[in-house]
């Protein structure tokens, strides 16, 4: 009989050197991965890893993400009853493994990723509770449904140097309540690594304070080989790493023993890498571990409903990217194949996230972003499949940009079978050279956006729903944050005054500009007009004191981490040598040298290796502070952002949404959000109704209020931020605003 929690716990013996070779039992009152009694290390001398470790670990995860020179399926029979409990609890495995693989296990897995639509449709979970001997006849089946259901998702690493072997073996438990059990050593994800080897891994806890940082770094390593970012090795997915021949099949069914000697691929017992992988296509299904919103599950069926035509209008951080996808994957389900799916998106950053994305719903597209030399061909063979039968579903990724090149056209104009356009920011595309090459041939269309309507282009919006269809859902930024979509936020508005030179420039620009207008009511109509609004614009954008506020506001915060600085594009004068500098670099410098916090620049200069080097650093918390400028505005997915500090804004209520809804994203132990927004506020004596100044003086603050009560009707204190702008809107006599 179990024995009751709280007696376990007393007895808890997880850093003594001498454990029961039996783990305690497990029982429905342990929930949680620290609850379990575990040891430092598991050897062979005292020790099965499959019984003592991986019997208790599995039936409360809900991911288990291991990284292995070797891999077959006997690992997963090692402990079935423990695997079954783990993939009926909606349980997800990310393996990496060498390419140098059991030749069945290529097969199935080959079938698994190619015949989804058809395997799901059987369940094969509870074989995995067989007897012994029917457990054997079925190994086959089960390895190709969990492929198929997306339980099982396999990568294959390849280090740069041919001749060598990727031979890391490392792994990490997560529960639902984000604690980790993370361990490394000499097992091989296989039934002789597990049960038959002598083998050793060393075990470490994210809940014990003295191992959270090897935790916290094996879940690094592991997540930057994932997305194919670590240094000195490329990391496929499998249905790619097949189709270029990069596979190493195996006749034997377990070579550990010349894998745990050898460093580079053995060469006796290697078949023909071809091994009819040539063949292996994409295939299209939701991920095992997603659960859909009910606002998710309402856009699919209002876009199927519409003949698979529509804008879907959602708030930034809501999930339209995971909608979009679950979309594509119920359409290829109702349809069948052959499917081409084309994914644009504005900025090449984009495209990363996408593609991994993507690759958790099974695709391994085809990225069209840099210099065609780099994907032309690849996408031209891919779409010749198509079009002749012998390639069920392609999917590619691509940039406005690309999509708007002759090239891409071209290619786009040769699709003859099924197409679906997803358009993430959808409205970038209605800019005329854009959506002159939206292709009429498409019949599937799917538009993205928080904020589909044009700013002052109510052309480029027809012409949007006119080829995309009508916006079918709205969900707004309240409704996300009512639902629990979103983060909760607080919003302090600060007020910042122009210095008395600022406010000259700004009135004498207004003087200009109205000159210039002539009454015209599109104030763009001229080079020399629109050169005269934006340089008004950065005077507002850079105003001196708004980084004195900001280095009041931060003092406080200087050992807090997550921190988005978004500053204007213009230049500051600041002291001690009264020099001239970008925003920008100001910010970063007064954060770095006057506060000692660990800040770095993100802008369209920062290569995009850097980029990524500086979200990994960004996440973790080693990097306290990103600052930017426009890179950040959309799409950019860093959940983990826990205040923004907004010195510059346009007055296109797209940029200011944007860049809240980056702060919003939800992400473990964050339970509320904080945004700094800085005001300008014009000097006292130029408030005074009597003062020739006073109009120009409340047409700049109006516009900057606009955005205020945009922010403030959401916010958690809504009432007491407003309440901060009174007595300048009393002054100004804008209290009809909001």
């Amino acid at each position: 009989m179990p024995e009751p929690a709280a007696s376990r716990a007393r007895d808890r013996i997880t850093d003594q050197n001498v454990v029961p070779k039996t783990p305690l039992p497990l029982t429905k009152e342990i929930m949680l991965l620290s609850e379990l009694t575990l040891r430092r290390q598991y050897r062979s001398d005292e020790h099965i890893i499959a019984r003592d470790l991986y019997e208790q670990c599995l039936p409360v995860s809900k991911a288990f993400r291991r990284a292995v020179g070797f891999f077959s399926s006997g690992a997963l029979f090692t402990c079935p009853a423990a695997f079954h409990a783990f993939f009926a609890g909606g349980g997800h495995i990310q393996l990496v493994c060498s390419p140098v693989l059991p030749q069945e296990d290529v097969e199935d897995i080959i079938h698994g990723y190619r015949d989804s639509p058809t395997l799901v449709r059987t369940e094969k979970l509870s074989n995995f509770l067989q007897p012994p001997a029917q457990l054997a006849r079925s190994k086959r089946d089960i390895l190709a449904w969990l492929v198929a259901s997306r339980r099982l998702d396999i990568r294959i690493a390849i280090p740069d140097q041919s001749s060598s072997l990727y031979h890391e073996k490392l792994g990490i438990f997560e529960d639902a309540d984000g604690h980790s059990v993370a361990f490394a050593g000499s097992a091989n994800e296989s039934r002789g690594g597990l049960r038959q080897n002598f083998e050793v891994v060393d075990v470490f806890r994210s809940w014990e304070s003295s191992e959270q940082r090897r935790v916290l770094q094996k879940v690094s390593d592991f997540d930057t080989l994932w997305r194919d970012e670590t240094t000195n090795v490329r990391v496929f997915g499998f249905p790619e790493a097949a189709r270029l021949g990069l596979l190493r099949p195996v006749v034997a069914q377990d070579i550990e023993d010349s894998l745990n000697h050898e460093t580079t691929v053995p060469e006796m017992s290697v078949t023909s890498p071809n091994l009819a992988i040539s063949g292996v296509e994409e295939t299209l299904g939701r991920p095992a571990d997603l659960t859909l919103h009910p606002h998710q599950k309402q856009a699919i069926k209002e876009w199927l409903t519409a003949d698979g035509h529509g804008i879907l209008e959602m708030a930034t951080g809501s999930g339209k990217t995971v909608t979009a996808l679950a979309a594509a994957a119920t359409l290829y389900n109702a349809i069948g194949p052959p499917l081409v799916i084309i994914i644009v998106c504005p900025y090449l950053h984009l495209v990363t996230q996408w593609t991994e994305q993507a690759r958790r719903f099974g695709l391994d597209p085809v990225t069209c972003a840099v210099g065609r030399h780099h994907w032309r061909e690849d996408l031209a063979v891919n779409i010749y499949a198509a079009n002749v039968g012998t390639r069920r579903l392609t999917s590619v990724i691509t940039t406005n940009t690309t999509f708007g090149s002759a090239a891409f056209q071209e290619l786009l104009r040769g699709i003859t079978v099924p197409t679906l356009l997803i358009a993430d920011e959808v409205h970038n595309l209605g800019a005329q050279r854009l959506r002159e090459g939206l292709p009429d041939s498409v019949q599937y269309r799917i538009g993205l956006s928080a904020t589909p309507e044009r700013w002052f282009d109510p052309e480029g919006t027809t012409a949007l729903v006119k080829y995309f269809g009508p916006t079918l859902i709205h969900y707004t930024l309240e409704k996300a944050l009512a639902d629990g979509v979103l983060t909760p936020y607080q919003y302090f508005p600060l007020l910042v005054e122009l210095t008395e030179t600022e406010t000259d420039e700004y009135y004498s620009l207004t003087v200009e500009i109205a000159r210039e207008a002539g009454g015209i009511r599109d104030e763009c109509a001229s080079p020399r007009l629109e050169a005269l609004l934006i340089k008004r614009a950065r005077i507002v954008a850079t105003a001196h004191h708004k980084l004195d506020t900001l280095r009041s506001v931060m003092v406080p915060l200087r050992s807090s981490t997550h921190n988005l600085i978004y500053c204007g594009d213009g230049s500051v004068e600041t002291a001690p040598a009264e020099r001239i500098e970008k925003q920008v670099e100001a910010v970063t410098r007064m954060l770095g040298r006057d506060l000692q916090m660990n800040a770095a620049k993100y802008t369209a200069e920062t290569s995009l290796d850097r980029r990524s080097h500086l979200r990994k650093l960004f996440i973790t918390g080693e990097l306290q502070c990103l600052v930017a400028i426009r890179c950040l505005d959309e799409g950019v997915d860093i959940p983990e952002t826990k205040r923004a500090f907004i010195l510059a804004s346009s007055t296109n209520p797209r940029q200011f949404i944007q860049r809240r809804g980056r702060v919003l994203r939800k992400s473990p132990g964050k339970e509320i959000a904080d945004i700094y927004d800085f005001l300008v506020e014009p000097p006292r004596d130029l408030m005074d109704t009597s003062s020739p100044y006073f109009a120009v003086t409340r047409q700049l603050f109006a516009k900057e209020l606009g955005r205020a009560i945009t922010f403030c009707s959401p916010a958690v204190n809504g009432p007491e931020a407003l309440g901060r702008l009174l007595a300048v809107r009393k002054r100004l006599n804008l209290l009809d605003l909001g």
